[in-house]
């Protein structure tokens, strides 16, 4: 998986395929891909992939790039990668 600890928290590298009929990860050897049910329109996978991970890992989630990719990196503040791979792996 592609995670990486820094100071900040952890940093987690996913793709997003919006459209979905539900909000839910997979992982596919190496690949994170996070499947959002809403439309790449003003934001709204955006928004939705911040809210949807911040539930799951009951932590502060920002986006760090990718604003307009569907490949993206994100911050999970104050976690561990140890943390974020067996919440991962549970799904």
């Amino acid at each position: 998986m592609k995670i990486r600890k820094i100071k900040q928290g952890v940093i987690l590298e996913v793709y997003v395929k919006p459209r979905s009929k539900e909000f839910k990860i997979v992982t596919e050897g190496e690949e994170i891909i996070v499947f959002c049910r809403e439309e790449p329109v003003k934001g709204k996978v955006n928004k939705e992939l911040v809210k949807q991970l911040s539930r799951l890992f009951h932590r502060n989630v920002k986006l760090v790039s990718g604003f307009t990719s569907k490949q993206k990196k994100v911050l999970i503040e104050d976690a561990e990668k140890t943390e974020i791979e067996r919440v991962l792996l549970r799904k």
